[in-house]
């Protein structure tokens, strides 16, 4: 008979393992950035910067403020500790674990091959270009080498080609990234960031698949098949697979979660050996949209009771909650939702909605608050408007 496993633990087990509830150093800086995201696996990228780039802000949440400089030392330099591929969506990884998506590149490789439609079938002589640019010039960002093609006489190409071109290479691991510049992707061949031992590891897909799901159990505690899968954007019968071989190995223990399973049922999950298992944990914090917290929204809904969708591509006037929505951590639940604009120019934090959740504590607006001063704190303004809009909104703005 499985063990159980109550929906609240459950959910601070999941908190835990993503870092929550811990002592925060009273300057982070790379050492703790560092571990954060060996403990993560990974941090996603988004290129929405209405409020802050989506990579920078579970540092935050966890740690607290600390410098994004020393954030992107990670991920850059001679070497760095941290790079780029696309494991959840677009993502910034350990080095070291780049190995564990070969099977990845290749399968991406091979797809384009049995294409006869696919862009580099008839534009090799283009990535044979780009490859040579790299071997001749170094890293380099694509609006440089889109410079360089327009400055050349005959059938050159310009900036969409380029850009695809490259992002062909790098999905097929011919190119890695040599870190940003200014959030554009500089482009590098892997022997000009890569050890020579990191690029002569190879790793079985079988392997690949056992470590990705390891880590995956290990960032989010415990977690159903689709959970640990969607991690690392896994398929489903190679994620089982490998949970089942770490399940023999005693790495991974099987539990029941009530209302885990369809239609409120009791419902399999797993949950990691070092896990741990706090009986309270109390968080305060903002959460990226994209968050391992909350990413798979279903996670969410079964974690936190929490509905959450992202409405950047929604119509205005469609929108429930607003456009760039953060959900608001307290104590060990999501308690509400706070809409956030970083208005630069102004100096200026702007709350342009703010909602809480049917169940949250009275303490909400005044906690909530102090995060808000902290979240302005770390991005260098010097004041906070709370607009009037959602159900949160008057309490909030008496207590900022």
């Amino acid at each position: 008979m499985l063990q159980t496993i109550s929906p609240a633990l459950a959910r601070r087990v999941a908190l835990a393992a993503q870092g929550f509830g811990r002592p925060a150093a009273p300057t982070p800086g790379i050492r703790q950035l560092g571990a954060l995201v060996e403990r993560l696996g990974l941090l996603q990228i988004d290129s929405v910067n209405v409020f802050e780039r989506s990579h920078y802000v579970p540092a935050f949440s966890r740690l607290g403020p600390y410098d994004k400089a020393q954030l992107d030392r990670l991920s850059t330099g001679a070497k760095p500790r941290l790079t780029e591929y696309w494991v959840h969506e677009a993502s910034l990884i350990p080095v070291d674990d780049w190995p564990l998506f070969r099977w990845r590149m290749q399968a991406y490789r091979d797809k384009a091959a049995a294409d006869d439609t696919h862009w580099s079938q008839e534009n090799a002589p283009m990535l044979a270009w780009l490859r040579a640019e790299l071997a001749a010039n170094g890293p380099m960002r694509a609006s440089a080498i889109e410079h360089d093609a327009n400055k050349r006489s005959g059938p050159w190409w310009g900036w969409s080609d380029v850009k695809i071109g490259l992002e062909t290479l790098f999905r097929w691991g011919d190119v890695v990234s040599g870190g940003r510049q200014r959030f554009e992707r500089v482009y590098a061949l892997p022997e000009q960031v890569f050890p020579t031992a990191l690029l002569d590891r190879e790793v079985p897909a079988a392997d690949a698949h056992r470590a990705l799901i390891a880590q995956a159990a290990r960032a989010h505690g415990i977690g159903t098949v689709k959970d640990l899968a969607d991690y690392f954007r896994l398929r489903t019968e190679p994620a089982r697979a490998a949970i089942a071989e770490l399940e023999d190995a005693g790495e991974l223990i099987p539990v029941e979660v009530p209302g885990w399973g369809r239609g409120g049922a009791a419902g399999t999950a797993w949950l990691h050996r070092d896990a741990r298992l706090p009986r309270r944990l109390d968080a305060a914090a903002v959460l990226s949209p994209f968050d391992p917290v909350v990413w798979e929204r279903a996670r969410a809904l079964r974690l936190f009771g929490f509905h959450y969708r992202i409405e950047i591509y929604t119509p205005q006037e469609k929108r429930q909650f607003g456009y760039y929505v953060l959900p608001v951590l307290l104590g060990d639940t999501i308690v509400g939702r706070v809409d956030l604009k970083n208005d630069r120019q102004a100096g200026v934090l702007r709350v342009q909605a703010s909602w809480a959740e049917p169940t949250a504590p009275a303490d909400t607006a005044a906690r909530l608050a102090e995060v808000l001063r902290s979240t302005a704190a770390w991005q260098g303004l010097s004041d906070i408007e709370v607009v009037p809009r959602g159900n949160l909104a008057a309490a909030l703005a008496a207590e900022i």
